[in-house]
C-alpha cells in the first residue's frame, strides 16, 4: 500500500515524535509512506522525520485558513496517489475524512486525546463513519473513543505510541547532600498543567516542611510560557526553571533524580514513559495512560489533575523519601520494559494493518 500519514503539525513532542517508530512498522510490512503536515509550527519534529528517511510535505497556509489547507491537502494527495489515509489528531482527521470520502480512499484515524473540546467532539461524532478504522494511542484513549464516539470494537484497536529501549541511559542514585533534580518534558501549554505546578510549589513552600533542597527543570516551549513565568515571579519560585526545548531527551532524563508530569489531560504521554524507561520514579496526575503506569509507592506518586493541593501533597511525599528514588525508578523501568516492549509495539501495528486490509479489501 501507499500510506499517506496526515498530521496536524511538525511541533516538537506530542503525537509527532513517535511517527518514525510507527511508520517503520508500515515499512517493515512492505508499505510506502509519506507524511503530510497541515502546518509547520515550531518545526522541531522535522529533523526526526527526515532522519528516519520520511518524505515530508508541509502546507504553506496558516492554521486558521481551513479552506486553503483543505485545497492544499487535496492537491498534494491527488498528486501522490495513496491507497490509504492515516490521520493523526482531530484537525488532520476531519480534513482527511473529507478528502478520503471524495476520492474513495479509506481512512484510518488515530485518537490521541480523550478530552476533545465540545465543538470538536460534535464534529468527530458527525464524521465518525467516514473513517473505516480507529486507533487509540493508549488503552485509556481507546476505551474513551468507544464510549464517547460510539466506535464499535471491531473497528477499533489500541496501539500504544511508545516502546521501551532497555539500553537507554539510566539515572544515577540520589546521594545524601545532593540537590534533588526533578525533570519534566512537555509543551508549555495549558493542558500540561505547569501553571498548576507553580501553584503547588507555592503551597509546598507555605507548608514549611523540612525538605531536602530541590530544583525543577521543565524543558519545552509553548504559548503558555509568559503566563507560567509570571506565576513563578509572583510566587518567588526560584527552584524552577524553563531552559527551552531539549533535543536529547534521554541524556536529560539520565541527569535527573525524579520526574514530574502535572498534566490536566493526556493520552499516552510519551515523555513520562521515557522517564520511566530511564529509571526515574514519576510524580504524575491520574489522567490518560499515566493513571495506569504511575503506581503509588511503587513506580511513583499520584496526584489529582487540576488540583494544586493534591500535587503539593504528592511532591511532599516524594521529597520526604529521596533514598527510595533509585529502587522506585528501577521498578518503573521494569514496568515499561515489560509492558511496552518493541516486539509488542510491532505486533500491535502489524495486527492493525492486517485488520485494515481485511476491512478495505486492499491487497496490493
Amino acid at each position: 500500500m501507499r500510506i499517506a500519514y496526515i498530521i496536524n503539525s511538525l511541533e516538537g513532542g506530542g503525537a509527532c515524535f513517535p511517527v518514525p517508530a510507527i511508520t517503520s512498522v508500515f515499512r517493515q510490512a512492505g508499505h510506502e509512506v509519506a507524511v503530510f503536515a497541515l502546518s509547520r509550527r515550531d518545526g522541531l519534529a522535522l529533523s526526526r522525520l527526515e532522519e528516519a528517511g520520511l518524505q515530508v510535505e508541509i502546507c504553506p497556509a496558516g492554521e486558521k485558513q481551513q479552506l486553503q489547507t483543505l485545497r492544499w491537502l487535496n492537491q498534494a494527495l491527488t498528486a501522490w496517489k495513496p491507497d490509504l489515509l492515516w490521520t493523526s489528531l482531530i484537525r488532520a482527521t476531519l480534513l482527511g475524512q473529507l478528502i478520503g470520502t471524495r476520492h474513495r480512499w479509506p481512512v484510518v484515524s488515530w485518537q490521541h486525546n480523550a478530552n476533545p473540546k465540545p465543538a470538536n467532539r460534535r464534529l468527530l461524532l458527525a464524521q465518525r463513519r467516514l473513517s473505516c478504522f480507529w486507533v487509540g494511542d493508549s488503552q485509556f484513549v481507546t476505551d474513551e473513543t468507544h464510549r464517547i464516539l460510539g466506535i464499535p470494537r471491531d473497528r477499533l484497536a489500541c496501539w500504544p505510541i511508545f516502546y521501551a529501549t532497555p539500553t537507554a541511559p539510566q539515572a544515577q542514585p540520589w546521594r545524601k547532600g545532593e540537590v534533588i533534580r526533578i525533570g519534566s518534558l512537555g509543551r508549555l501549554s495549558r493542558e500540561k498543567g505547569y501553571g498548576d505546578l507553580c501553584a503547588a510549589l507555592a503551597l509546598v513552600r507555605k507548608a514549611g516542611h523540612n525538605l531536602p533542597q530541590y530544583e525543577i527543570t521543565v524543558c519545552g516551549e509553548g504559548n503558555h510560557r509568559a503566563f507560567i513565568e509570571e506565576r513563578c515571579r509572583a510566587h518567588g519560585l526560584d527552584m524552577i526553571r524553563f531552559p527551552g526545548f531539549v533535543s536529547n531527551t534521554r541524556d536529560f532524563i539520565a541527569s535527573q533524580h525524579m520526574y514530574i508530569q502535572p498534566s490536566r489531560w493526556e493520552g499516552f504521554c510519551v515523555a513520562m514513559h521515557e522517564a520511566m524507561q530511564g529509571g526515574l520514579p514519576v510524580l504524575g496526575t491520574t489522567v490518560g495512560e499515566m493513571g495506569y503506569s504511575v503506581q503509588e509507592g511503587r513506580t511513583g506518586w499520584r496526584a489529582a489533575p487540576r488540583d494544586p493541593q493534591s500535587l503539593a501533597d504528592a511532591l511532599i511525599r516524594a521529597l520526604s523519601q529521596p533514598e527510595r528514588f533509585h529502587d522506585m525508578g528501577q521498578q518503573a523501568r521494569d514496568y515499561v520494559c515489560t509492558r511496552f516492549s518493541e516486539q509488542t509495539f510491532t505486533q500491535a501495528g502489524m495486527s492493525i494493518l492486517e485488520r485494515v486490509r481485511t476491512i478495505t479489501g486492499i491487497r496490493n
